[in-house]
């Protein structure tokens, strides 16, 4: 599994801290083999998390300062502080490739079939930031104030992220919105106010093929058929929310470029709207924004050091 020691040793990192206040008890040989013979691990989780400054020094810096991610209550949502009512689901299939998908504990009976698939609720999120700023190296005392005052709630959907063995590469999928989100852009004298962001709605053709469901003519929009329970809840999820694909593994460099063994993000597909309520300048409304039917495709990025 080439390259691949870095993204194990990155999640066993990562999942520390949920390990640190376990019960850690000895495994006979029968127990280690009853463990490996299931067909994977659900972790239920519920937490908030605070950071006092997160900064990335250089020759400068830049700092961001009183990060706290929860449930919407701690960015004036209607749920609580706690990021809760997760279920994190990690397999590994035959050929080796790594299936994590975190999805909620809720569901809801859309239908009143108990033969038909439920709808998962939607996990609540906020984030608060108190300030993004460049700071001066040793040699100085300056400072900038990029953004501050961020605040923002919404819902994350789905988040699912494989391993490919055959290829190295993490593929993430994501569907969220944005309820509301607030921040300033201080050193330019702008604010940002009830920003949303969804899903690109019925009226977008997903797959390119010129119908859309809002025409009344689409039967089968991005690879769901909408003759099914299956496929219009799948469908439901693309439409309403925010969704956002892409692979990220080591490659080379774009074009003419030589560099090799950089870090390739390609973005797969990004569909969304987006809808700003008011740009302030010097605190006064200058209007409203609206992007109707964004989407990034076919985009790839290189990542290296210089």
């Amino acid at each position: 599994m080439k390259g691949l020691n870095k993204i194990a040793l990155a999640t066993a990192i990562a999942a520390a801290p949920f390990a640190a206040n376990a019960e850690l008890k000895a495994m006979n040989d029968s127990a280690m083999g009853n463990v490996t013979g299931q067909a994977g691990v659900t972790i239920e989780l519920e937490t908030k998390v605070s950071i006092g400054q997160f900064k990335y020094t250089d020759e400068g810096s830049f700092a961001v300062n009183g990060i706290v991610l929860g449930g919407s209550g701690v960015a004036g949502g209607t749920g609580t502080d706690l990021l809760d009512q997760l279920k994190i689901d990690i397999d590994v299939a035959d050929d080796g490739d790594a299936i994590i998908h975190v999805g909620s504990l809720e569901t809801v009976d859309h239908d009143a079939d108990p033969a038909t698939p439920e709808i998962p609720v939607p996990i609540d999120w906020g984030m608060t930031v108190d300030s993004m700023e460049l700071l001066a190296g040793s040699t100085g005392t300056d400072s900038t104030t990029l953004i501050s005052n961020m605040s923002m709630h919404g819902d994350l959907a789905a988040l699912d992220m494989t391993v490919d063995t055959a290829t190295d590469h993490l593929n993430v999928a994501v569907a969220f919105d944005i309820d509301d989100m607030d921040f300033d852009v201080d050193f330019l004298a702008i604010g940002i106010r009830d920003l949303t962001v969804t899903g690109a709605g019925d009226n977008f053709d997903y797959d390119g093929d010129g119908l859309t469901v809002a025409d009344g003519t689409e039967a089968n929009e991005g690879g769901f058929d909408l003759t099914t329970a299956e496929g219009q809840l799948a469908y439901g999820k693309l439409s309403k929310y925010a969704n956002v694909n892409l692979d990220v593994y080591k490659g080379a460099g774009l074009g003419a470029s030589t560099a090799v063994d950089v870090l390739r993000v390609d973005v797969n597909n990004v569909y969304m709207d987006v809808a700003i309520g008011a740009v302030e300048i010097g605190g006064t409304s200058i209007g409203s924004v609206a992007l109707d039917n964004l989407a990034v495709t076919d985009t790839k990025l290189a990542i290296y050091g210089h």
